[in-house]
C-alpha cells in the first residue's frame, strides 16, 4: 500500500508540472507545505513541521523542528529550545538552526483535498509569476505588445501571451485614446515589480522612450548605425519632437525617418493615436539646434544666457503664436528637447529688452567704474556685460580695443577689482550674525590677518582656521594687497593646529 502511495505522489508531481509547465521541484514544495499543513492540525498546540519527500522514490518523512535560541531567550518551548539544550544533541548547533526529532506524518492519501489544492494552485501561481519576471527582467525599456484583455476604470489590461499580464494605468494611456477588448496595443516597458497579485509588468504609452523605440523599428537606418536618435519630447495624443542626427554624411536623416511620402513618421502618427511627429535635425551648436527645435517657427535672433541657462529667441510679429504652440505646446516641447530655457518674443519686444539691458550694464560701468558714458558705451558695444569680465578677461583681448591704451586698459580692470571687492564686503555684511561671529573667532584674530582680507575670504566661504588652511599660495594671492611672503605664512599659522600633540 505504502508503495502504491509513493508511486502516486511521484505520478502526481508529473502530472501537475506537465500540465502547469512549472519545475516537478516547485510540486514537490506545494505537496510537502499541505502535508506539513495537514500534520499540524493534528497537535493541539502550535507546532512548526517540515515534510521531505524523496524526489526519485516518493518516500516521505515528517519532522518536528525546533528553533536554537539564547538559554534565557526562550519564550515559546513549543517552537524553541535553548542552545545549551541543543548541543546535547548537536554540539557544533548554532543559534538561529533547528532541532529536528521524526514525528508520524499524516498519509499522502488522506491530506485534506481543499488544503491540497490551495497549497499547489498558490505555490504553483507564485511559480508562475516568477517565470514571467524571469522572462520579462532583460526586456526592460524595450517595446512590448499585447492584446487588450479589459478596461478597468481608464487602466488597461495587456495579455502578452504565456499566462503574462502587462498593466498600462490611466496616467500612462493617452489622453482620449479609444481602447476595446480585443484591440492590439504596443508600450514601452519601464518597469517590472513582483507583487503577490495582479500585473507585474508595467507600460507606458506616454513616455518619450515609445516614440524612440518606435523610430528604431520603423527606419531600419538608425538600426544599422547610421543615424541616431538624441531625444525626443512628447505631449501624447497630440505633438512630439525628436531630434536626430546622421553618422553617414551621405544621409538625410529627416529625410530617412519621413520615408517616402511620409510613410514612416505617419505609421508612428497612426500607432500614437495621430500624434503629430516634427523631426529636427541635431546640431552641436546649442543656439542652432534650439533654432532647428523652434520649427515650424522661423528664427531671426537668438541670445544665449550660459549663467542662467536660457536663451532669448525672437521670431517676426507674425509668426510669435505660431512659435509659442496652442497653450505654449511648441516652446515648451523644444525646451524638453534642448534642455534649454526658452524665452519667446517678437523682434520688437527681444530688441527693447537688449536696449534695457544695455542701459543697465552701461549705467552699472558708469557707477562703478567711475567712467563717463562715451567710455562706458564702449565697454558695452564690445560685448563686456559684467565687471568680472572686465577684472579677469585676459590683458590682450581688452588691448585689442582700439580706442584703449594699455594704461587705460590697467586702469579699468583695478577699478573693476575695487568695486568687486566693494560689493563682496557689502555682501559679507548681509550675512547672518552667525557668520561674523564664528569669523571673529576663527579669522580675525589670526595673526597677520587684516579685516578687509578677512571680509573677503568670508565672501568665499572660508570662515575658520581649517577652511583657510586647506588654501594654497595662488588662492590668497588674489586678495589685494597680499604677497607670497604673506600668503605662505597665514596659510602655516592656519596649520599650526594640524601638529599639535593631541596626547594628553
Amino acid at each position: 500500500m505504502n508503495k502504491e502511495i509513493h508511486k502516486g505522489i511521484l505520478l502526481v508531481v508529473d502530472a501537475v508540472s506537465f500540465e502547469k509547465g512549472v519545475s516537478k521541484e516547485v510540486i514537490f514544495n506545494a505537496l510537502e507545505c499541505a502535508m506539513a499543513s495537514a500534520t499540524k492540525k493534528h497537535y493541539t498546540n502550535e507546532i512548526d513541521v517540515r515534510v521531505h519527500i524523496d524526489r526519485h522514490t516518493g518516500n516521505y518523512k515528517a519532522f518536528r523542528r525546533f528553533e536554537v535560541v539564547e538559554d534565557e531567550g526562550v519564550e515559546s518551548p513549543e517552537l524553541q529550545v535553548s542552545l545549551k539544550e541543543a548541543q546535547t544533541q548537536k554540539p557544533d548547533i548554532e543559534i538561529g538552526k533547528f532541532i529536528e526529532e521524526p514525528i508520524e506524518s499524516v498519509s499522502f492519501d488522506r491530506i485534506g483535498a481543499q488544503t491540497a489544492r490551495q497549497v499547489i494552485v498558490q505555490k504553483i501561481r507564485e511559480a508562475e509569476r516568477a517565470q514571467i519576471v524571469e522572462a520579462y527582467k532583460d526586456r526592460q525599456g524595450e517595446l512590448v505588445s499585447g492584446v487588450v484583455k479589459r478596461v478597468e476604470r481608464g487602466n488597461v489590461i495587456l495579455d502578452l501571451g504565456d499566462n503574462a499580464e502587462a498593466l498600462i494605468t490611466r496616467d500612462e494611456m493617452i489622453h482620449r485614446e479609444a481602447v476595446r477588448p480585443n484591440d492590439r496595443l504596443r508600450g514601452y516597458l519601464h518597469s517590472i515589480r513582483s507583487e503577490q497579485r495582479g500585473p507585474q509588468l508595467f507600460l507606458s504609452r506616454t513616455a518619450p522612450e515609445l516614440l524612440i523605440q518606435l523610430f528604431m523599428m520603423e527606419v531600419p537606418e538608425i538600426g544599422e548605425g547610421f543615424l541616431e536618435i538624441v531625444g525626443a519630447a512628447r505631449d501624447p495624443g497630440l505633438r512630439a519632437k525628436i531630434a536626430v542626427k546622421s553618422k553617414d554624411p551621405r544621409i538625410d536623416p529627416v529625410g530617412a525617418c519621413v520615408g517616402m511620402r511620409g510613410s514612416r513618421v505617419q505609421a508612428i502618427s497612426n500607432e500614437l493615436a495621430g500624434e503629430r511627429v516634427d523631426i529636427i535635425l541635431w546640431d552641436d551648436n546649442a543656439a542652432q539646434f534650439v533654432m532647428n527645435a523652434m520649427a515650424p517657427a522661423e528664427v531671426v535672433s537668438i541670445i544665449v544666457d550660459e549663467e542662467t541657462h536660457s536663451m532669448d529667441v525672437a521670431v517676426r510679429e507674425d509668426q510669435l503664436s505660431q512659435a509659442i504652440g496652442r497653450n505654449g505646446q511648441n516652446v515648451r516641447l523644444a525646451s524638453h528637447l534642448t534642455g534649454w530655457t526658452l524665452n519667446v518674443m517678437t523682434e520688437t519686444q527681444a530688441a527693447e529688452k537688449h536696449e534695457q539691458e544695455a542701459l543697465s550694464v552701461l549705467k552699472t560701468f558708469m557707477d562703478d567704474l567711475e567712467v563717463d558714458e562715451e567710455l562706458a558705451s564702449i565697454l558695452v558695444q564690445e560685448g563686456f556685460s559684467s565687471l568680472e569680465e572686465i577684472a579677469y578677461v585676459p590683458l590682450n583681448e581688452m588691448l585689442q580695443i582700439e580706442e584703449f591704451a594699455e594704461e587705460m586698459v590697467k586702469e579699468l580692470r583695478s577699478r573693476a577689482k575695487d568695486a568687486l571687492l566693494t560689493r563682496a564686503i557689502a555682501s559679507e555684511a548681509e550675512l547672518d550674525e552667525a557668520a561674523p561671529a564664528a569669523l571673529a573667532e576663527e579669522l580675525r584674530t589670526l595673526d597677520g590677518m587684516t579685516e578687509p582680507w578677512a571680509q573677503v575670504l568670508a565672501s568665499r566661504g572660508i570662515l575658520s582656521r581649517d577652511d583657510l588652511a586647506e588654501q594654497s599660495v595662488d588662492d590668497l594671492m588674489t586678495l589685494e594687497g597680499m604677497d607670497e611672503v604673506q600668503a605662505g605664512k597665514l596659510i602655516m599659522t592656519a596649520r599650526a593646529s594640524w601638529f599639535v600633540d593631541k596626547q594628553p
